[in-house]
């Protein structure tokens, strides 16, 4: 195979009352797709954060094209050849995608001004060659999450690197942008790019890589050629022990319905009208666009309705906003717990308890802080989350555990009905049994669970009935002993018997 293009060697990172990364090893080679992979917590982001300059390590060296080097920052590193796609988009939404893409780095005519008509003409073909159809001039806030994705990519391209670490690429995009984006690193292997990639759909590791390089804990488990691998091995690998079942299906006596949805109407969904019982879990599912989320977020009040009724136990209920939803006993734990979910910049325990704060009133309108520290650390303890403790900021902590953190919120209102959507995107297999457990903990105790999942085998693995969504309406509806992948995907396209 050759020298490697980089070598990472005995990689320390210790943070206050953590050692992130101990004594970790990485090879890169030209040509070649080396998957990065291990848990929520395993170490990825922050040696691939050292990689790109953003952090120092504390110990170890980094061999680049046979010599040894320091990276000194993030420019250091783009002057070296290395790109980062960060899993969260770093782009300002009122600029153009054009001025996203080359920010910084803006071409200039020989009167030294920026040369508007090179940058965009240049956009154009980095968008093109992703397979983007959108002008350029176009607000980057117009376009949507997966598009958003695509430009941030774009940008990496445009910087002609070396080495291109992508840091869960398609954790936003469709079918047919993934498809683009396998296209395009294929063609970067073809010019001997480097390519370090991040992602939990270990599918995808097979499809597209042709290394791994295991991380748990901090520490380095291995390395392995794909083509000597399957895909029990690297989850053994990832979380130390082997996952006998993935979807761990629990049996309960599903009882009265709990949540009664009649004929609930506004511009995203027409029409919709479900039960959910005690101990059931009831899953949507449906292609991009077809309404989950705007459903979902109709019957907890953060979208109004503009016909139908809600009622929980027989009981109708007036919802127009989140609050009143909380008080009626429906919690909701949203897709994008980072913009949407939980607050960053807050510590762990103001996350969880912001939503119910009034059960945790104490004198004179004030927090009784004693009784909130209790009722915090009941839940780390419950969820089993890692922190150095419910002072650390959140953003400190791995994707699995906020997402915890997010679910925490909501249980810690006392919710009849429970909606998760998409509970264990960006997260780990281990964290995902982690969450299925959970799950089936809810269902046990009688609670009604909505889960909106865009993952089949999820879908069919955890849920008693599934409905379809297409174009906003109910386009299926399946016990889980009638449903199938081509059922459920059928009714998704539209095709109704």
């Amino acid at each position: 195979m050759g020298k490697p293009i980089l070598e990472m060697v005995g990689i320390s990172k210790i943070f206050p009352g953590v050692k992130a990364l101990d004594g970790v090893n990485l090879k890169l080679h030209e040509g070649k797709v080396m998957a990065l992979l291990g848990e929520n917590g395993a170490g990825k982001s922050t040696l691939m954060k050292i990689l790109s300059g953003v952090y120092t390590k504390d110990e170890g060296e980094i061999f680049y094209k046979g010599e040894k080097n320091e990276i000194k920052g993030p420019k250091d590193a783009q002057d070296k050849g290395i790109a980062i796609i960060h899993q969260e988009l770093n782009l300002i939404p009122y600029l153009t995608i054009g001025e996203n893409i080359f920010l910084g780095r803006e071409p200039v005519n020989r009167f030294g001004k920026i040369d508007w008509n090179k940058l965009y003409t240049d956009s154009k073909n980095l968008l093109e060659k992703l397979g983007i159809s959108r002008n350029p001039k176009e607000v980057l806030g117009n376009l949507s999450i997966g598009e958003q994705q695509m430009v941030e990519i774009a940008k990496a391209l445009s910087l002609d690197a070396k080495i291109i670490i992508m840091d869960e690429p398609t954790d936003a995009l469709t079918d047919k942008e993934t498809e683009s984006l396998f296209k395009v690193i294929n063609e970067l292997k073809s010019e001997n790019k480097a390519i370090v990639y991040i992602s939990h759909r270990l599918k995808e590791i097979f499809e597209i890589c042709d290394e791994i390089t295991v991380l748990r804990d901090g520490k380095y488990v291995g390395d392995e050629k794909v083509c000597n691998i399957n895909e029990d091995r690297i989850i053994e690998m990832m979380v130390g022990r082997k996952l006998t079942e993935q979807f761990p299906k629990v049996n309960v006596q599903v009882n009265e319905t709990v949540l009664e949805v009649k004929n609930l109407t506004n511009k995203h969904v027409k029409n919709i009208s479900f039960k959910v019982r005690e101990g059931e879990i009831l899953g949507i599912s449906g292609l991009m666009g077809s309404g989950r989320t705007e459903l979902a977020k109709t019957i907890y009040g953060s979208i109004k309705k503009d016909a139908g009724d809600i009622y929980i136990r027989g009981k109708k209920i007036d919802i127009n906003c989140p609050k009143s939803a909380i008080k009626a006993g429906i919690a909701y734990v949203c897709e994008d717990r980072k913009s949407e979910g939980l607050i960053l910049g807050l510590s762990v325990k103001e996350n969880m308890t912001i939503s119910s704060l009034d059960k945790l009133k104490g004198k004179l309108l004030t927090i009784d802080k004693s009784k909130e520290s209790k009722e915090v650390e009941s839940y780390i303890n419950k969820m089993s989350i890692k922190t150095p403790s419910m002072n650390q900021i959140i953003k400190n902590l791995s994707g699995g555990n906020q997402q915890k953190v997010a679910i925490s919120k909501a249980l810690m209102t006392d919710p009849k009905v429970l909606i998760l959507d998409e509970p264990t995107r960006g997260v780990d297999v281990g964290a995902k049994k982690e969450i299925y457990d959970l799950i089936n903990k809810f269902k046990k105790e009688g609670k009604a669970v909505i889960m909106i999942s865009s993952e089949m085998p999820e879908i069919l693995g955890m849920s008693d009935r599934i409905l379809v969504l297409h174009e906003g309406k109910m386009s299926g509806e399946f016990n889980i002993s009638d449903a199938s992948q081509e059922k459920i995907m059928k009714s998704a396209v539209g095709m109704v018997d």
